[in-house]
């Protein structure tokens, strides 16, 4: 726009220089053609408006928000509107307790009280992108600091009001996700109205009273006993069940042995035996005994 204006001045002032009828006359044409330059070239920088990808523009004519926006690429636009670009990717906003980990300095961990009276410290973050159909309203509603006006003041009270609802023991463990779907619901429908989508919601860690969580841990280490107790008596059982089939095994055996094997099969097996004795090189075999009896076997390999 700028430029425009400076093109009709420099216009304007070639007619001026014309009618003075002195030495600058004749340069009169050629200060006429540099402003019709000038102007044109501030017409095209101002009505031609390029957009980033992943952004949209928001036109305000004499700060008046227009309905139209604009998509990513090149646009024509009116000269007379301003067009402010807006990122329409997914941004996040931490709030921690670490230094330097959020978007604010310091100690920026939600302080809440839950149901049994206990302070907790909850670190979360935040991904949500604006919806493009709806940025006009949200730029005349709230402007586009929305990140400070929307996103952190809903995610901190949601939260504040929702944790009442549980202990600090169950936000540290069994209903921590059901604790993190039910604030997810409540400031999904919050941010919609304000014209923002809310993506995801995470809660980084939860930080309990030295007390509380000395208690909780022992509880855990008490769980995790019982449940160790239950494998080695379950494994003791199946031990004495595989030493009783064993046994029984055994003494099946033995009763086979003495009812079904005779004299001749007795002495089949001693033959084998001291065949096998004798065959050995590490010993020397002396037989002694003989007929029905069994014989003596003495070892002499010393």
């Amino acid at each position: 726009m700028f430029l425009i204006l400076l093109g009709i001045i420099v216009f304007i002032i070639s007619f001026s220089v014309k009618k003075m009828n002195n030495q600058f006359s004749p340069f009169s044409a050629t200060i006429r053609m540099i402003g019709l330059i000038v102007i044109v070239i501030g017409f095209l920088t101002s009505c031609i408006k390029q957009i980033d990808a992943g952004q949209v523009g928001v036109q305000q004519l004499f700060g008046k928000v227009e309905e139209v926006i604009l998509p990513s690429g090149l646009n024509v636009v009116s000269p007379l509107v301003t067009v402010t670009s807006v990122d329409t990717k997914t941004q996040n906003y931490t709030m921690s307790g670490v230094k330097d980990e959020g978007d604010k300095a310091g100690d920026d961990a939600i302080r809440v009280l839950t149901a049994d009276g206990l302070e907790v410290i909850i670190d979360l973050t935040v991904l949500y992108r604006v919806i493009p159909a709806d940025l006009p309203r949200l730029t005349r509603e709230t402007g586009m600091d929305f990140k400070d006006k929307v996103v952190r003041p809903i995610t901190r009270t949601k939260i504040r009001d929702n944790a009442v609802y549980y202990t600090a023991n169950e936000l540290y463990s069994k209903r921590r996700d059901e604790f993190q779907a039910r604030i997810f619901k409540s400031i999904e429908d919050d941010f919609k109205k304000r014209g923002l989508f809310l993506e995801q919601l995470m809660v980084r860690n939860i930080t309990l009273p030295a007390t509380v969580k000395a208690s909780i841990e022992e509880k855990i280490k008490a769980e995790q006993d019982a449940q160790k107790m239950e494998f080695v008596l379950q494994k003791e059982k199946q031990e004495a069940e595989r030493k009783r089939v064993e046994a029984q095994g055994i003494a099946d055996y033995q009763k086979i042995i003495s009812t079904g094997l005779g004299d001749k099969q007795l002495q089949y097996e001693q033959i084998k035996v001291m065949k096998e004795l004798v065959t050995s090189p590490n010993a020397k075999v002396i037989i002694m005994g003989g007929g029905k009896s069994s014989p003596v076997i003495l070892d002499a390999k010393n």
